[in-house]
Order: C-alpha cells, then sequence, then structure tokens
C-alpha cells in the first residue's frame, strides 16, 4: 500500500460539503502527527504540508548536522557525511530538511493512519450533520423518498443525508412511494448510537406557519403575524393573524384572490380545511371568531375559571360542534377557554329539530320517529307513551328515554 489510497481518503474528506478549511487542516495534521509520534516519539521537528486543492499532502523533517560519531536522537540529528550525501554543502550545525516518504513506515502503519483517519472523517460529517440540522430546526426541507416502511419513511435531501418521518408525523391520507418528492419541517435533532437522527414532520403547526410564510409575502416581511396556529393535521386548522398595517387586510392577504394563496396549502395538507381569523385581544369576539363559521348571539366568560358558555340558534349548534366535535375542540385551543354550546330559542319559537339530538339518539330511532311525522322535538312530545308505541317500532323503554331526552330540552 502506497500514499495513493490515502490520497483518496483525503479527497473523500476535501470534497464533504459544509466544512470549513481550518478544520480540515486541523484534522488531517493531527492524525498525521499521532503517526510521526508513534513511529519516531516526537512530532516536533516535522513540518506538514497539505494541499487542499490537489487533495495531497508532504512531511518534511528537520535535523541538526552533528560530527561523524555523536548522532544520538537520529530523529532529531543527523550525521555531517550522511547530511552531505543530501547535499554536500551542508556543515555541523546547519538543519537539513528532508521529505519523508510513506513507503519508508511499512504497511501495518499505513493502514492504521487510513482507518484513523477515515473514522475522523465519519465523526466529523455525523458531527457536522447534526450541527447543521440541528440550526434548521422549524425549517422546510424537501427530500425524495427513499424507503417507506409501516412506522416511518426514510427521505433522502438534495445531499443523500437520511431524514426520518414517522407515521405520527404523517397526515393520515399521506400516501407515498419510493422515488416520490414531500415537504416536511424539521422538528428534532438528536444523536442515536452517535448517529445524527433528524425527524421531520407535516402534522405540525410550524409546518402549517412555514407554508403561510411560503405562500403570503406579506407574513414573510412581517405586515402580518401569525399569533397562535392549532390543527388536527389533514381535517381541519385555525390560524389566527394581525397586522399591523390597518390598510392590510390579514384573512384577505392570506386568503388571496378568490382563494389563490390558500388553495396551495391545502392540496399541501391533502385538502385539510384551513380557518383563517382575525386576532384580537377582545375575548368574546375572539372566540365568535374562532367558532366560525357558526353564528354566535351572545356569550357567557368566566375569567377564574377560562370557561365560556356560547348560545346560538338551534341551526347552528351543530356547525360550531364541527365534526367529531373538532370544530370547538380547535376553537378551545385556539383562544385557551373550555368552551360550552346552548341552543339560544324565543318562546315563541322554541323548538327543536330532532337531528340536533343526534349524539344522544342513535339515528335508526330518529329515522323511525321522522317515519310517524315527527321531525322536532316538540312534535315528539306531543304524542303519548301509548301512541308512539303503537305508531313505532320502538320498544316503550327506548320512548321513554327519548322522551326525557326531549324534556331535559326545555327544562
Amino acid at each position: 500500500m502506497d500514499n495513493n489510497s490515502l490520497i483518496e481518503t483525503f479527497s473523500e474528506f476535501k470534497d464533504l460539503k459544509n466544512i470549513d478549511r481550518a478544520t480540515m487542516m486541523s484534522v488531517l495534521e493531527d492524525v498525521f502527527r499521532n503517526m510521526l509520534l508513534k513511529k519516531f516519539g516526537s512530532n516536533d521537528n516535522f513540518d506538514i504540508i497539505i494541499n487542499t486543492d490537489k487533495g495531497d499532502f508532504e512531511i518534511w523533517r528537520n535535523r541538526e548536522v552533528v560530527p561523524d560519531g555523536e548522532v544520538e536522537d537520529p530523529n532529531l540529528q543527523i550525521s555531517l557525511s550522511d547530511a552531505q550525501k543530501i547535499d554536500e554543502d551542508y556543515e555541523v550545525g546547519e538543519e537539513v530538511t528532508d521529505e519523508v516518504k510513506f513507503t519508508d513506515f511499512g504497511r501495518r502503519a499505513i493502514v492504521a493512519l487510513r482507518q484513523n483517519l477515515t473514522s475522523r472523517i465519519l465523526e466529523l460529517e455525523k458531527d457536522n450533520l447534526y450541527i447543521k440540522y440541528k440550526d434548521r430546526i422549524g425549517d422546510i426541507i424537501t427530500g425524495e423518498v427513499y424507503q417507506v416502511w409501516k412506522r416511518e419513511i426514510l427521505v433522502l435531501d438534495d445531499e443523500g443525508n437520511e431524514l426520518i418521518l414517522p407515521k405520527s408525523e404523517q397526515i393520515p391520507s399521506d400516501y407515498y412511494r419510493k422515488g416520490d418528492n414531500l415537504r416536511a419541517v424539521v422538528t428534532r435533532v438528536e444523536m442515536k448510537n452517535n448517529n445524527p437522527l433528524i425527524i421531520i414532520s407535516r402534522t405540525s403547526p410550524v409546518f402549517l406557519e412555514r407554508l403561510f410564510e411560503l405562500e403570503v409575502p406579506e407574513i414573510y416581511d412581517g405586515l402580518i403575524t401569525i399569533k397562535k396556529i392549532v390543527r388536527m393535521a389533514g381535517e381541519r386548522a385555525k390560524v389566527a393573524v394581525e397586522s399591523y398595517d390597518d390598510r392590510v387586510d390579514p384573512v384577505g392577504a392570506c386568503v388571496g384572490m378568490k382563494g389563490s394563496r390558500i388553495h396551495g396549502i391545502v392540496r399541501e395538507l391533502r385538502n385539510e380545511n384551513i380557518d383563517v381569523i382575525n386576532y384580537t385581544t377582545n375575548t368574546q369576539l375572539y372566540i365568535t371568531r374562532a367558532l366560525s363559521p357558526a353564528k354566535v348571539n351572545s356569550i357567557k366568560i368566566n375569567e377564574d375559571e377560562k370557561k365560556a358558555e356560547v348560545f346560538l340558534d338551534p341551526d347552528e349548534v351543530s356547525k360550531a360542534i364541527g365534526k367529531g366535535g373538532l370544530n370547538i375542540k380547535l376553537a378551545g385551543q385556539l383562544t385557551g377557554y373550555e368552551i360550552e354550546v346552548y341552543r339560544d330559542m324565543d318562546e315563541a319559537d322554541e323548538d327543536v329539530d330532532i337531528a340536533e339530538f343526534s349524539d344522544e339518539i342513535e339515528e335508526w330511532v330518529l329515522d323511525e320517529l321522522r317515519a310517524i311525522g315527527c321531525d322536532t322535538a316538540k312534535s315528539v312530545l306531543s304524542l303519548s307513551v301509548e301512541e308512539l308505541v303503537k305508531r313505532t317500532d320502538l320498544e316503550e323503554e327506548t320512548i321513554i328515554d327519548v322522551i326525557n331526552i326531549f324534556k331535559e330540552e326545555f327544562e
């Protein structure tokens, strides 16, 4: 083995990205000096010249010329006769500089040096990758899907570094195959078994925030501020925005002309519904906006317990609650209040469609009532238990339970 293999290793090191010249020179010199120390017992009298452009190196040893027969340390001294073999003009007391050839070290030393150099390169590359992505937490990256597993996806960035997208950080409707490109935000970087582990996410609110920054120049420029984002990935999100310029409509700017700006974000998030609302320090108004698209009649606030009682028309209640209670849950997270909704009805028009009770009464029971023309709670209460048993296929016990639920509504 000659120094060709070392130059090859050196070239690998030289071509690594994001490694500054000073660090590169320091590591290389340190590796070579360790080898010289083992070989000669000292390395102070050696000059190491590293050419980072060509990817090669030279090692020169400096020794003092002493009279023949007086050499005490052949690493630091050279006899006059040996010095004059190099150049006949050398005299006692002068310094001789000659190049150290790697063939003089022996195969074992060269193999050890190459292994040491490769190990240091690998360590430096790992540390560099860790530092690089530690500084990129919160940034959007674009990568290529390299491997899809049951619990996670392996993604490669544009430099071939490995990133992990866990199942828990994927939008439920995400579907990727090898070779697909995806966008995500860097959320966590840690060292695991001495290897950098880079976790990316598509469900994080930060991902949605960065998408808004990309699509809405006013946010990127600081004219509009995103105060808070809450989301249920792939289902619904609520974004509170504020403008420091009265001439800028923050909601209009985020949505864009005919939804042009927000459509791109919605597509990226697999058709996630996004409600953009104006932030305000007026708690009642903030909760009202947060419950969009429902229209609120009035609100009672309990500041001590951070609770809000919201009153709406009967046909607005289901909108406020949302599918699976998602709308009211996100509104609560956005405002920081525990929200409870109540039907607000005039005495003259105090009746409720039985569909409003679908969370308490099974749908097939409601269908039985509709089949006999009872579409509202009061229309059911106007009939006796016996008549309802006779006209429907419902059990008496079931009918009594339904009547009790309807009666509680009007008490």
